[in-house]
């Protein structure tokens, strides 16, 4: 055989698996779709009730979680709004200890003790309800529940250290119903004290 022949041949093979691959081809695209099983159905009707209840379980814990807050915060705005009632309270007393009209009323502190019982009152209600005073004379001030309206010069104390607290704040439980308006330490500046020391220096000089 010659190579002229051996090529022949070789074309003859190639083109001849080329149009088996075709009909092969054509053969599956024809073939009717496999019919589902039983087996098959089940699996995927398992699928969809797992999904299903995997949806409903999420949606029962969504509606427990918000009505758990509904019933511990669902006064959380009322509460903030009745923080204006213990304000004027303390500015009532206030008021009345520096009247020079009142100071030499005999009944003076009678009156402020009256007031002071109803802020207690006010406060104990307050407190049943989850309402807490925020503690922050002295300690570091923290963003999360203070509000700064002042820096004061102090070198007594760390920079950021809260030392005045110009309006109460409050908790409801775990949440911030209200941050304390205060006044935080800052560094005193020394530049007159370094420019003494500077002149003293030139002295000696």
């Amino acid at each position: 055989m010659t190579k002229s022949d051996k090529k022949e041949v070789e074309k003859i093979l190639s083109e001849d698996k080329k149009e088996t691959q075709k009909n092969t081809a054509a053969e599956k695209e024809s073939a009717p779709p496999k019919e589902e099983t039983i087996e098959d159905k089940l699996k995927v009707t398992q699928e969809k009730l797992l999904r299903t209840m995997a949806e409903m379980e999420n949606q029962r814990r969504r509606f427990e979680k918000e009505n758990q807050e509904a019933y511990e915060f669902g006064g959380f705005n009322f509460a903030r709004e009745s923080l204006s009632l213990l304000d004027n309270i303390d500015r009532a007393i206030i008021s009345f200890k520096n009247d020079e009209n009142l100071r030499n009323n005999k009944n003076l502190n009678k009156i402020i003790d009256s007031i002071e019982i109803i802020k207690q009152d006010l406060v104990s209600i307050f407190k049943k309800n989850g309402i807490t005073p925020i503690e922050c004379m002295n300690k570091k001030f923290d963003p999360n529940f203070h509000q700064a309206m002042l820096e004061l010069e102090d070198n007594t104390k760390d920079a950021g250290t809260v030392i005045q607290e110009i309006q109460k704040g409050f908790m409801m439980k775990d949440r911030l119903l209200r941050p304390t308006l205060v006044g935080v330490t800052k560094k005193r500046e020394e530049k007159v004290e370094n420019i003494k020391n500077d002149e003293k220096k030139e002295e000696k000089k």
